[in-house]
């Protein structure tokens, strides 16, 4: 994708990385990894690294992660960072969000200086077909609360707030919900585990050996 993006594109000045998945029951990618760190976590810090350069080349440029108050409450567990011997599909779901925003708060600060800013958004509980793969009492579960969520609207003008207000110009490593911004979550603004993560990733991405 990025190569299709490269032979078609000179310039990008907006990554929004929204992908999301909750899994009751573990399961692992084709390249072997647990499925919801691989598709919350890993795509995006993957998609980012190699996209990187020209948001850089396009600046000014800005990068919104989409992430969750699912992260509060959540710790990386990096003795058992993929569920392999204990999987709990909420504390998967919950270590993924957070690992998100550690990786926002570590990717702004090698940002600085150049014209790119990244931040992380909460749009709050969407009503759309997510969790809803999993089936039995997840998926009547999320049927029935789906009327006290938020339609997709509303939350895309959210994340496009923090995406283009021109308010918010500059402001780079924070943490959104709702169009505001607020504090995460203690455990988010641990700098060693920020750093440790950020190499294990690297490595799980094969950025690096």
């Amino acid at each position: 994708m990025v190569n299709e993006f490269r032979a078609r594109h000179e310039k990008l000045h907006l990554l929004i990385n929204n992908a999301g998945v909750y899994l009751t029951k573990r399961s692992e990618t084709e390249d072997g990894l647990e499925s919801t760190f691989a598709v919350n976590h890993l795509g995006p810090f993957l998609l980012t690294s190699l996209l990187v350069d020209i948001l850089k080349a396009s600046a000014p440029s800005r990068i919104v992660n989409v992430t969750s108050d699912a992260h509060k409450g959540a710790r990386v567990n990096f003795d058992d960072l993929q569920g392999e011997r204990k999987f709990s599909g909420w504390q998967a779901y919950g270590q993924s969000k957070l690992a998100m925003i550690l990786y926002t708060r570590g990717l702004a600060k090698k940002l600085e200086g150049t014209g790119v800013t990244v931040n992380s958004a909460h749009p709050g509980v969407v009503r759309t077909n997510f969790a809803k793969n999993n089936g039995g009492l997840v998926m009547l579960g999320f049927r029935f609360l789906g009327i006290f969520f938020i339609s997709p609207e509303s939350a895309a003008k959210r994340i496009l707030y923090v995406a283009t207000s021109p308010d918010l110009e500059g402001v780079t490593g924070k943490y959104f919900t709702k169009m505001h911004e607020v504090k995460s979550s203690q455990e988010s603004y641990d700098d060693d585990s920020a750093r440790r993560l950020w190499q294990i990733s690297e490595q799980l991405t094969r950025l690096s050996s």
